[in-house]
């Protein structure tokens, strides 16, 4: 039944255990790194709408003379189904604060000063990342959720 004149052809199962090998070693050094870059690009949603904040409080100020803690006078709305921060700015907030996280007494409005703050839990574990701007457009990563 078989041809003797041509070899079968096809790979023997030592090379095809060498070949998953080496795609299980290449998948356990990617994925870490994919899901720690995937985690600082869902921390540039706090950083813009935090910028926003801050340029609709400039904008207040510039027609007041004070900054106010109203998120409707200063044109800002948390919008869409996949927001992943709280945002907090003296007795006003927006947004949904994430599964284990606490609100927070960084935020404060004066007339001459604010602090707003964004809350997130951006990979599910316990810590969750808490992110400052000021108006000095002053942006800092006060609790880092993404590891190094």
């Amino acid at each position: 039944m078989f041809s003797t004149n041509h070899p079968q052809r096809g790979f023997s199962l030592t090379e095809l255990m060498i070949v998953v090998a080496i795609i299980g070693i290449l998948a356990a050094i990617a994925i870490p790194n994919f899901m720690r870059y995937q985690a600082r690009a869902k921390q540039s949603e706090a950083k813009s709408n935090l910028v926003a904040i801050h340029t609709g409080e400039i904008a207040y100020f510039a027609e007041n003379n004070s900054y106010i803690d109203d998120f409707n006078a200063i044109g800002f709305a948390v919008t869409g189904s996949s927001q992943r921060y709280y945002y907090e700015l003296g007795n006003t907030s927006s947004g949904t604060l994430p599964p284990g996280c606490t609100a927070s007494t960084l935020d404060n409005v004066s007339t001459s000063g604010f602090t707003a703050v964004a809350i997130g839990n951006i990979d599910g574990d316990p810590t969750c990342d808490v992110w400052t701007i000021d108006e000095g457009k002053t942006l800092v990563n006060v609790i880092n959720d993404v590891s190094s």
